[in-house]
């Protein structure tokens, strides 16, 4: 069989198998206050997308080297990047590069943007809009417990409060239960890590839950926490807990 016979066979086999990829990635839907709709899709560990009203958000994007291995190459490019930090399970230039366009906005801590040379930069504090509907504000993540402090110091790492059309979304990037937490305010929708030792214990996260009083609760870059826990121990508190494949 001629080589150029075989091209179409391969095409169709890298189609249905992305098909197939995607098909296995959970979503879940919100409605913003004026009916608008938001898709939320489980990427993995620390990586998600966004969809709000055909604008696509891409958080933490990591590809091939973190199981499952991601093709960022077949995603739709991206409107916004956010990413949290430096580290290699949040920061793959690779994977940017395969959803990022000459119009695409990222926005970067200064550690990122030290490595990457690109980006907008946001410090603690900061708040951006992107739209008129749409507001980007970098939050502090850290770690406090004294032995793990050199994985997340204080002032260096974000998280991010992502606000659509009055729909509050929070992605605390890696943190422990820090005391900024009590001054985030309306959270309908809330991303929080649960590992040790570089983010949060199951007790550290409930605790963050119950400061925070999301509507919905995904734990998030949870490796191998039994992040049932969770669920169980905010059973009767009003709080949505979603466990989804953010391993």
């Amino acid at each position: 069989m001629k080589k150029s016979s075989l091209r179409p066979i391969a095409l169709l086999f890298t189609f249905l198998f992305t098909l197939t990829a995607s098909a296995q990635l959970k979503t879940d839907e919100f409605t913003t206050k004026s009916g608008k709709k938001v898709t939320i899709t489980c990427i993995k560990h620390a990586s998600m997308e966004i969809n709000y009203n055909g604008v696509e958000i891409e958080v933490d994007p990591v590809g091939m080297w973190l199981k499952p291995e991601t093709d960022y190459a077949t995603f739709p490019k991206a409107n916004i990047i956010l990413v949290t930090h430096e580290h290699k399970d949040h920061f793959d230039r690779a994977a940017i590069h395969e959803i990022r366009t000459p119009a695409t906005s990222i926005y970067v801590n200064q550690a990122v943007f030290g490595h990457f040379r690109n980006g907008l930069v946001m410090k603690n504090g900061d708040v951006r809009k992107y739209a008129s509907d749409i507001i980007i504000e970098a939050v502090p993540a850290y770690n406090t417990t004294p032995e793990h402090q050199q994985f997340h110091p204080k002032g260096r790492d974000n998280g991010y409060v992502l606000t659509l059309d009055g729909l509050r979304i929070y992605i605390a990037g890696d943190t422990e239960d820090i005391p900024e937490m009590a001054e985030l305010k309306d959270i309908d929708i809330a991303f929080l890590p649960c590992n040790q030792p570089y983010t949060m214990t199951v007790d550290q996260c409930v605790n963050a839950a119950k400061i925070i009083k999301p509507k919905v609760l995904f734990p998030y870059h949870y490796n191998d926490t039994p992040v049932h826990k969770i669920s169980m121990a905010l059973a009767g508190s009003g709080i949505d807990v979603r466990i989804r494949n953010y391993k």
